[in-house]
């Protein structure tokens, strides 16, 4: 057992704690950071298990279930936060604590950014106050989801930069997920998907602009995007004459086509949304790509801050219908959302499934 949790905590090490003595608690506890530290106080460890073990997303698509159906089955601002967390969970654990310890677990739990699950069904902050009852889904006054710091910060400065622009976004709106959270896709699949992404560009703006290239011809010259095409893209490309609407939709892909060339370090900056990408640039640069390197997860979820909060913005003026300038295109901010999502594998979405919510 101590080998087997030497190899779980990946923080410096402490002594493995006593077993506790007199009355515990059990607590199932919901990590989303990368790496945690030993718990130092007494408990027993009667479960963990961490993203490499195929049943957790299963557990934890599960227990979103769970919170959704708390009190009446309707989505609340709570609940839709919890299952946010519970979407980027890292680890789980499941141990029994001693009850004279309960202010070390929730500093360890602060610390691991963890969501708590008690034998009473409640859901619980790391502080041990109630975010989601068992009986009416209700969270206790003094309740929060927890983000680490780094979350914080970005938004704050997400905040400021689109201020200087004009755009003001509530500060309600919660921070996203930072780079101790993400795990980011494999480079290789980064490069397949833009090779796809052009692909089905291509094809779109050829049928678009009354010259359609042949998909065998497109294929000839990109036989490896044929390996990372999504289905719907592998529909629209069996489509022998796709419609107007249809080949509009594959055309926008471009711009994510653009953010992953960025996020590859093809393109040096991700300007300001305010205008489509060099759709001409952007198919020189897939076809000359050689060796990119992902970008680290920082600066992909400073992105990421960015569009969602802008795309925010948009949506609301859409909803309300105020007329007001979005201050970006519409149309470029969604795209970029849609990919930045999908790098960060929000939950744990396939390409064609990626959501984009605001």
């Amino acid at each position: 057992m101590i080998n087997s949790l030497k190899r779980f905590f990946t923080r410096p090490q402490s002594p493995v704690p006593a077993a506790p003595t007199g009355a515990t608690t059990l607590y199932n506890v919901y990590c989303t950071r990368h790496t945690i530290a030993q718990p130092a106080f007494a408990h027993e460890l009667q479960g963990r298990r961490d993203l490499s073990d195929g049943e957790l997303l299963t557990h934890l698509h599960t227990f979103c279930g769970y919170v959704y159906s708390r009190g009446t089955e309707a989505m609340s601002r709570d609940k839709y936060h919890v299952i946010l967390h519970l979407q980027r969970v890292q680890h789980h654990l499941s141990m029994a604590v001693a009850d004279d310890e309960l202010p070390a677990l929730h500093a360890w739990a602060r610390e691991s950014n963890a969501l708590l699950f008690t034998p009473d069904g409640h859901v619980r902050d790391p502080d041990g106050h109630v975010l989601i009852n068992v009986a009416d889904g209700q969270a206790d006054a003094g309740a929060s989801v927890p983000y680490p710091a780094q979350s914080w910060t970005r938004k704050s400065a997400t905040e400021a930069m689109l201020a200087a622009r004009g755009i003001e976004v509530p500060v309600s709106l919660p921070p996203l997920a930072c780079e101790e959270e993400v795990v980011l896709r494999d480079r290789d699949e980064v490069i397949g998907r833009a090779r796809a992404l052009l692909l089905v560009a291509l094809r779109a703006e050829s049928v678009a602009a009354g010259d359609p290239m042949p998909v065998a011809t497109l294929l000839d010259k990109m036989p490896l995007a044929d390996d990372s095409l999504s289905p719907a893209e592998r529909a629209f490309l069996a489509l022998e004459a796709p419609s107007e609407q249809e080949c509009a939709q594959f055309l926008w892909r471009y711009e994510s086509l653009y953010v992953l060339q960025w996020a590859l370090g093809m393109v040096d900056e991700l300007p300001y949304p305010d205008a489509p990408c060099d759709t001409p640039a952007a198919v020189a640069r897939q076809i000359e790509m050689r060796g990119p390197e992902l970008r680290g997860a920082d600066e992909i979820v400073d992105a990421l801050d960015r569009t969602y909060r802008l795309h925010w913005h948009i949506r609301q003026i859409r909803l309300k219908k105020t007329g007001a300038e979005f201050g970006a295109d519409a149309d470029v901010v969604m795209e970029r959302h849609h990919a930045l999502n999908w790098l960060i594998r929000f939950q744990h979405a396939d390409w064609d499934e990626v959501d984009t919510p605001t």
